[in-house]
């Protein structure tokens, strides 16, 4: 039987649009596949940022080998000061912030109109008093000087290292303004705010300075080795900080399981420069 013209036109428009529709389909599959490929890829990424301190170091040597054995893609921005590392995760050019409390995270929070969470603890450095000039406590005397930490944070822990030791009174509870002025000395002492990192280099031009504790590793000095050692709040003691709207992202989970993990944790407890840390809840389940 003889097709009509009629019948022979549509029959070969109908395979044109056949063939069409399965090359669309095609093409849209693997536009599809390529996006999927660069959303992994991102998921995949991780990009850290931290002031030159030791919470540098104990990523690079006990966390990076993690999570690069897990097939992440792994970037760390060393900043010169740790005041540039929250505007940094604010604006998306690193992902986790390593070198604050959950004190001054708060402060950020409020300062720079950001949603920052905590993912983790890690192993955190008390601070301490410390000096050249003299071996006691007993010997402080009216017109000595005492260096501390100049941020809010940092301040406020130094003065009430000073105020346990009955040298100064404490006359503000608001961390986040917290400055020298309040700080009322008992004893004549004078109190110096200096840039946190800082501390050690004036020990020879001041009686005594509070120093944080990642400084004081850096320069291989024992943490124990002052003549007083923080007993840090808790609200005081270095997190790893991200923001709150990552927190369920794989990469997130991953980064909070390696810092909790029990590699890390022997890896921080065996090197000798993280000795006098203060360690994260999570690795008490490891003890013997």
């Amino acid at each position: 039987m003889k097709l009509s013209n009629a019948t022979r036109h549509f029959t070969r428009f109908t395979q044109m649009f056949t063939q069409s529709f399965k090359k669309t389909l095609l093409l849209l599959s693997m536009a599809l596949i390529v996006v999927a490929c660069g959303n992994d890829n991102r998921d995949q990424k991780i990009i850290l940022g931290f002031g030159p301190s030791t919470y540098a170091e104990q990523f690079e040597t006990g966390i990076r080998p993690i999570l690069e054995r897990q097939g992440f893609e792994v970037e760390v921005k060393i900043l010169t000061q740790n005041m540039q590392i929250n505007p940094a995760l604010k604006e998306g050019a690193i992902d986790v912030a390593g070198h604050q409390s959950v004190a001054y995270m708060l402060q950020m929070n409020h300062e720079l109109n950001m949603q920052m969470a905590k993912l983790a603890d890690t192993a955190s450095a008390p601070q301490s008093l410390r000096s050249k000039r003299h071996q006691s406590l007993d010997v402080v005397k009216p017109g000595m000087t005492v260096a501390i930490p100049n941020d809010p944070v940092n301040a406020e822990r130094a003065a009430r290292i000073l105020e346990a030791i009955g040298w100064v009174k404490v006359t503000s509870d608001d961390i986040a303004r917290f400055s020298e002025r309040d700080i009322q000395s008992l004893n004549g002492i004078k109190v110096l705010t200096l840039d946190p990192a800082q501390g050690l280099r004036v020990l020879d031009d001041v009686d005594f300075a509070v120093i944080n504790g990642n400084y004081i590793a850096s320069a291989g000095q024992k943490i124990s080795d002052a003549l007083v050692v923080e007993k840090t709040p808790e609200e005081h003691v270095v997190i790893i900080s991200i923001r709150e709207a990552d927190l369920d992202k794989p990469w997130a989970i991953a980064l909070k399981d390696a810092y909790e993990s029990k590699e890390f944790a022997e890896h921080i407890q065996s090197n000798p420069m993280f000795d006098g840390f203060i360690l994260p809840k999570a690795w008490a389940q490891y003890d013997d």
